[in-house]
């Protein structure tokens, strides 16, 4: 084997922040058009359509057309305000995240040895150490990147407005800072981390009374 091919060839690290890169980039836009929707932005008339009963109604436009919207009045670069902070949010929480839960292992490595002779087999117990795990796990992740996603909320949201006020990190950073305080930084916190803990909890639990009752394997 050439050992400049080994040299060059790319990692499965490399390959996987490649490509968790491309997606974030490729969902900020989508991201947009979803929040300004969420807000009440509608600067595009309903048009006419048919709902599933083939019943006329109107019907707001897609989010491609409301991407056209912004294209038109803000160019390509519009639907890609608010990049570098979710950039950073996610580049952070990913750090954070797998360094919580590394720790959170290492302190429980006597519990863990004793969760893995269960094997695969589904348990109460199993279920709830890997929630608290993942709940500790994400939550710091939110705590330390919230500051990234109210600025990245609040780049996407000034197209209504059509303030600039939010440019840049570093700005922004500023602005909040002298109008906000420090606890600026934090709004909104107590809802997301409440939001992020219900869904893990529910997905959690719906999975393991899945797996232990729906998908049991039958008795020999």
């Amino acid at each position: 084997m050439d050992p400049w091919a080994t040299k060059i060839a790319p990692t499965a690290g490399q390959k996987i922040a490649f490509a968790w890169t491309v997606y974030m980039v490729e969902d900020v836009p989508f991201t947009q058009r979803y929040l300004l929707l969420w807000v009440g932005h509608e600067p595009i008339a309903p048009v006419m359509g048919r709902n599933i009963f083939r019943r006329p109604v109107l019907q707001l436009p897609g989010l491609f057309t409301y991407a056209k919207h912004i294209v038109k009045i803000d160019g390509k670069r519009g639907l890609f305000k608010g990049l570098t902070p979710r950039l950073c949010a996610g580049a952070i929480g990913t750090l954070v995240h797998g360094k919580v839960l590394q720790n959170y292992q290492d302190m429980k490595e006597n519990e863990c040895t004793e969760l893995e002779k269960i094997g695969d087999e589904p348990s109460l117990h199993r279920v709830f150490e890997e929630t608290m795990r993942e709940m500790i796990a994400r939550s710091t992740a939110t705590l330390v990147t919230h500051p990234f996603h109210v600025i990245t909320l609040r780049c996407m949201i000034q197209f209504i407005g059509r303030e600039t006020k939010y440019s840049g990190i570093f700005s922004s950073v500023v602005t909040i800072y002298k109008e906000e305080g420090f606890l600026g930084f934090f709004a909104g916190l107590i809802p997301r981390l409440l939001g992020d803990m219900i869904s893990l909890w529910l997905c959690n639990m719906l999975a393991y009374v899945i797996n232990t009752y729906a998908l049991e394997p039958p008795s020999q």
